[in-house]
This record gives structure tokens, C-alpha cells and sequence, in this order.
């Protein structure tokens, strides 16, 4: 399978539309579409070629997720010898720095997995690189006053009713993790622009070296330089800036991009409004949704005994937010697929692509709930010897397990609906199902029906359970052919904004 832009990636397109039924008696054979319906009738060959070509792209995504995400892990890991204080003060400025600036710049640059993607699949190369730059310039701007933002950490802590000593830690770290801002918002602008092009082995490359080499800047700031805690929050700086001149430098020297990256171009500085008309509804499409689990941690702080609860729901939070890196990549793969193919005005295939990665995420989700649930009895020692601390772990890993099989679900649902361009609807999907329905259960389950923690993530799981059954029913009802012509008007229009300011 082609895992890079140019003429053999496009050969093997056409190969993959090939096999579609190329005559009408053909196609009633194989498919049974209605013109606003899902796949009821399929033959199988094609489903298996499918799930096949995203398997082979989701694997160096799901890993590239992983070792971006392992930084911050292996910060922390070190911070952790340095003493209670020093990890609790880590600990809390890397969840505020998520909630408050690196879930924003993930949502807004996803709105690239949308626009690249049709650009690509239209044969549209050079917009690829005129959406990027608009992007990155976006991004680099809303990155100014979330640097301001993090500037007064310790002070929103306080105000929020942390510990006073912890959050001047956490105002600290947060501070000295402020460059990562502008780095971590330009990586994300491009692996959107090269997972749209099927550019995956080289994005893996790059992470992991990156991640190699931040084991070794971390061991050294933080130990042998004397920064300390300071010296993980640099390392994660420097480690991101690394990831991002590594992959400046490959699409700007590699063939694969040639057609694609044009250079710098004044054009990008035009019609900047197009981009953040979709970068806003994504953003609040993948906030809204980090925002609710980060809430319900919050929620423990309130329950009888609330230093066991919180270590629980926090525990619970870092092992789901590992385990999501797999469904990321799946939405990844599903984006891109959706996407190309709809520019490319290939309602089918961009139909079948959906059905491949449904497939793909009951197994992945049935995988993940089966491995959750035998790891139950000793998950929680990687995280303390308290025996209390283990039990209770133990009783919320079932919990656990079924939250992890319908969102490994959702975020392919969602990785579809990113393709097609639906992200306005779908924050508003997410803003009801988390904050009208996940919330409130979790309110009634814990502190009315008293199930404590366990009844915190019940409400996680009603959440999630809304939103899918509003994904399910919107892609089963998608009339494909309409949203391939959607996709390629939208094409047409950014094509002509850019002629027009030339």
C-alpha cells in the first residue's frame, strides 16, 4: 500500500476504484446505497481492501499519537523522583496546559484534516500548502494570548481553590513549558498536511526521534543541569520545536512534497476567514470533550473522601487518555480516506471507507475492553502500593473498559465527520452529549444515587452513548453523492479566493 504522495499513491487509488462496480447491474450486485443511506448490501472483497489500506496507514498513526503524547509521560516520570511537591505541581500545570492551550490548537488545527484533505483528493496540490501556511499563521496568533494566559497559572489555580503551594509549582512549570505553545500548534498543522497526503512513515520517523532524544534532554535538565522540575517543562520545549524543523525540513527537501509546498506565499495572508470559520467549530468539537473528563476529575474533589477518589478518577483519566491514541489514529485514517475521496468526487468510496473503519473499531473496541478488564487486579500498582487505592481501581476498570469500547467507536464516527467538513454540527453535538446529558448523569449518579467515582464515569458513559447514537443515525441518513459535491464546491471556492487575489 502507498504510504506517500505522487503518482504511485494515485496508482494506487485507482487500483482500490478499480475494484468498485464500474456498471450499473455491477454495482446493484455489490452495493444496495440509498440516495441518502449507508451501505446495506456489500461485497465482501471490497470491505477487506478497504479495512486493509486503513489498517496500514492507522498503524503509523496510532504510533505517532503514542510518542508525541510519551513526552509528556516522560517528563513527568522523571519529575516524579524529585519529590511529591515537584510531581503535584507537574502533574496539575500538564492538565491545565491541556485543558487551556493544547486541546485548542489540536481542535483548530484538525480543521486541516478537512480542507487539506478535499484539496488533495480534487487534485488541488498547491492549495495544500497555501491552507497550511494560513493555518500555522492562525495558530501562531491565538498561541500570543494563551502564552499570557499561562503566565498567571498559579494564580488561576489559587483562584480555583488548589493548594497554594502546588499551584506556585504548576505556575513555575507552566511558565518555563510556554515556548512548547507555538511549536506544539505548528507540528499539529503538519501532520494534518502530510496524513492528508498518505505521508505517514516519515512522521513516525521523526517522532521517534524526537522521543529518543528527549529521553536523553530530559535526563540531563533535570538532573544534571539543576532546573529541576523547570528542566522536564524545556525538555518537552525543545523536544517539540526538534519534531517540528525535522518535519519542516523533509516537506521542504522530499520529492513526496514537491507538488504540494510550494514555498512561502503572500496568498496564505488572504481570506484567513475561510480557515478559522471551520478551525472554531473544530476546536470546540475536541475541547468540549476533553473539557467534560477533566470536569468530572474535578467532580471527585466533592465526594466523602475525596484524596481517594481524585487518585482513582486521575488513574482512570491517564489509562483511557493511553488507550485513546488508538482510536486517534483510527479517526486519522478514516479523516483522510473520507476526505480524499469526496475531493476526489468518489461518493462510494468514500462511503465503503466508513463501513471499513466501523469494523475496524468494534474489534479495536472489543480488544481494548478485553485487555482492560483482565488487567484489572494489577493496573493499579503501576500507579500505588496503597492496597485501598488498587481495590477501588480494580472495581472501576469494568467501568473503564466499557467507556473505552464506545469511544474507540466515537472517535471514528468523528474522524468521519471531520472528513466530510461536519465539524459546526458536531460541537454542538459534543456540547449536548457531554455538558446536557454526561454531566448531569454524573451529577445524579455520584452525589444523588451515591455511587461515588464509579458513578462519575457512569455519566461519561451516557455522554458517549448520546453521542454515538447522533453520529450512527447522521451517517447512516448522509446522502454521499451530495457531500462528494459539497466537497469539491468547497475545493472550487478556496481555488478561486486564491486566484482572485493574485
Amino acid at each position: 500500500m502507498a504510504v506517500r504522495s505522487g503518482d504511485g499513491d494515485h496508482s494506487i487509488n485507482s487500483a482500490l476504484l478499480s475494484l468498485l462496480p464500474s456498471s450499473e447491474e455491477d454495482s446493484c450486485s455489490a452495493y444496495q446505497v440509498s440516495g441518502n443511506g449507508f451501505i446495506f448490501q456489500f461485497s465482501w472483497p471490497y470491505v477487506v481492501e478497504e479495512v486493509k489500506r486503513q489498517l496500514w496507514l492507522a498503524g503509523p498513526l496510532i504510533a505517532v499519537s503514542l510518542l508525541q503524547y510519551f513526552l509528556q509521560v516522560i517528563s513527568l516520570m522523571f519529575v516524579g523522583h524529585l519529590g511529591e511537591l515537584a510531581l503535584s505541581g507537574a502533574s496539575m500545570a500538564t492538565s491545565f496546559a491541556n485543558v487551556s492551550g493544547f486541546s485548542l490548537l489540536l481542535g483548530m488545527g484538525s480543521a486541516l484534516d478537512t480542507l487539506c484533505g478535499q484539496a488533495y483528493g480534487a487534485k488541488q496540490y498547491h492549495m495544500l500548502g497555501i491552507h497550511i501556511q494560513r493555518a500555522m499563521f492562525v495558530l501562531l496568533v491565538v498561541s500570543i494570548p494563551l502564552a499570557f494566559l499561562w503566565a498567571f497559572t498559579s494564580q488561576i489555580l489559587i483562584i480555583l481553590g488548589q493548594n497554594a503551594e502546588i499551584s506556585a509549582e504548576a505556575g513555575l512549570y507552566a511558565r518555563w513549558l510556554t515556548p512548547s505553545l507555538f511549536a506544539y500548534g505548528l507540528l499539529q498543522c503538519q501532520v494534518r498536511f502530510l496524513q492528508t497526503q498518505n505521508i505517514i512513515w516519515p512522521m513516525l520517523i521523526c517522532s521517534g526521534i524526537t522521543t529518543l532524544f528527549h529521553i536523553l534532554v530530559c535526563w540531563i535538565l533535570v538532573y544534571k543541569s539543576g532546573l529541576g522540575n523547570k528542566g522536564a517543562a524545556c525538555s518537552i520545549t525543545i523536544s517539540y520545536w526538534i519534531n517540528v524543523c525535522l518535519l519542516a525540513m523533509y516537506v521542504k527537501f522530499s520529492k513526496a512534497c514537491q507538488h504540494t509546498w510550494v514555498g512561502l506565499t503572500r496568498e496564505a495572508m488572504h481570506n484567513i476567514i475561510h480557515f478559522i470559520r471551520l478551525a472554531v467549530p473544530s476546536a470546540f468539537m475536541i475541547c468540549l470533550e476533553y473539557w467534560s473528563f477533566e470536569m468530572v476529575v474535578l467532580l471527585s474533589g466533592l465526594l466523602p473522601n475525596p484524596k481517594l477518589e481524585t487518585s482513582v478518577l486521575s488513574i482512570s483519566l491517564n489509562t483511557m487518555w493511553m488507550v485513546y491514541m488508538i482510536p486517534t489514529g483510527l479517526g486519522s485514517t478514516v479523516s483522510v480516506r473520507v476526505s480524499n475521496e469526496l475531493g476526489a468526487g468518489n461518493s462510494q468510496a468514500a462511503c465503503l471507507a466508513v463501513l471499513a473503519v466501523f469494523i475496524i473499531a468494534i474489534g479495536e473496541g472489543l480488544m481494548v475492553a478485553l485487555c482492560t478488564i483482565l488487567a484489572r487486579d494489577f493496573w493499579g500498582y503501576l500507579y500505588s502500593s496503597e492496597q485501598e487505592v488498587v481495590g477501588y481501581v480494580s472495581k472501576m476498570m469494568p467501568v473503564l473498559a466499557a467507556s473505552d469500547f464506545m469511544d474507540g467507536i466515537q472517535c471514528a464516527l468523528s474522524g468521519a465527520a471531520r472528513g466530510c467538513g461536519w465539524q459546526k454540527i458536531c460541537s454542538f453535538i459534543n456540547l449536548g452529549a457531554y455538558y446536557g446529558v454526561g454531566i448531569p448523569s454524573a451529577i445524579l449518579f455520584a452525589f444523588i444515587l451515591h455511587a461515588g467515582g464509579q458513578g462519575l464515569w457512569f455519566g461519561i458513559i451516557c455522554a458517549l452513548v448520546a453521542q454515538l447514537l447522533v453520529l450512527f443515525v447522521m451517517i447512516l441518513r448522509t446522502d454521499w453523492d451530495r457531500e462528494a459535491k459539497k466537497a469539491r464546491d468547497r475545493v472550487e471556492v478556496s481555488a478561486i479566493n486564491v486566484e482572485a487575489t493574485c
